[in-house]
């Protein structure tokens, strides 16, 4: 097996312009993870970041979908230019193949993938570059925790018992990985009536905050059910940018300053290197 990056080494070659690495993931599909990836970077560039945008979700790659990103990305000097869209740099599976194409892919080929979607793309200076991970424990996320030193990851769940059963998997994954678990983000946290305000917990209350608990690390954000943000998605205006001020594009703005401060803090932590 190849060697770990440990937090904080070097091992940046294959992407020596970019300043922070996140990865967004979840211990199980369907709880709105490649959401919660698009609106963090929209939110991060509405901090006044550069921010790049990588769709590893090799089996199921939404973000051109939700990101509205057109065409194919282009060639220069044998490298790749990334799709751009809403002034965030793009690259996913999805613009390389056709829309209907089902992709039937082994461990080795998602790790050349990983590489390429680094190595081979014109990222240039980034502030920010946020990976929409697959979900659950598989091949993706053990290649790119071998091929570059994360900055950390954002755990995404809902609150019922099911999704924390297997977000705690992933959790303990990324321990042994020795990515640091920057918190938890508490997707479908609640839903608003928006004829009578009455707020409902329809898939449970309290899931985040517990997991969070289990490991030590903060909860992020509880982002709001509203179908504005699932129609967003469909329509490639995200609701970040589509709704500014929306509950759940203020709960984004959240997330993204406390993704900026847990990386900060764990930046202050790394002891100097003596000698």
């Amino acid at each position: 097996m190849p060697e770990m990056h440990k937090p904080g080494s070097p091992g940046g070659e294959f992407i020596p312009e970019v300043k922070h690495t996140v990865a967004v993931s979840s211990g199980k599909g369907g709880v709105g993870k490649s959401t919660v990836a698009v609106n963090l970077a929209l939110a991060l560039k509405q901090r006044g970041h550069e921010v790049g945008l990588v769709d590893v979700d090799i089996y199921g790659p939404d973000v051109p979908l939700m990101m509205g990103a057109r065409g194919r990305p282009g060639m220069f000097e044998n490298r790749i230019i990334p799709v751009e869209a809403h002034g965030i740099k793009i690259m996913s599976i999805g613009l390389l193949v056709a829309e209907r194409e089902a992709l039937v892919w082994r461990g080795p080929m998602i790790h050349s993938a990983v590489q390429q979607f680094l190595r081979d793309v014109l990222w240039g200076p980034l502030d920010y570059l946020v990976f929409d991970m697959p979900p659950g424990t598989g091949d993706a996320q053990l290649s790119l925790s071998q091929v570059i030193p994360l900055g950390g990851v954002v755990m995404v769940t809902t609150p019922q018992d099911v999704a924390l059963l297997d977000v705690r998997k992933a959790l303990a994954m990324f321990r042994k990985l020795n990515v640091p678990i920057l918190g938890i983000v508490e997707n479908m946290s609640y839903f608003v009536a928006p004829d009578t305000g009455a707020r409902y917990a329809i898939f449970g209350e309290g899931g985040g905050e517990k997991v969070a608990g289990e490991f030590d690390v903060p909860l992020l954000a509880r982002i709001p059910l509203e179908m504005d943000t699932r129609k967003g998605g469909d329509e490639g205006v995200p609701i970040a940018v589509g709704q500014p001020d929306s509950a759940q594009a203020r709960a984004f703005r959240g997330l993204a300053e406390g993704v900026v401060e847990r990386l900060d803090s764990l930046s202050a932590l790394k002891l100097p290197t003596i000698g």
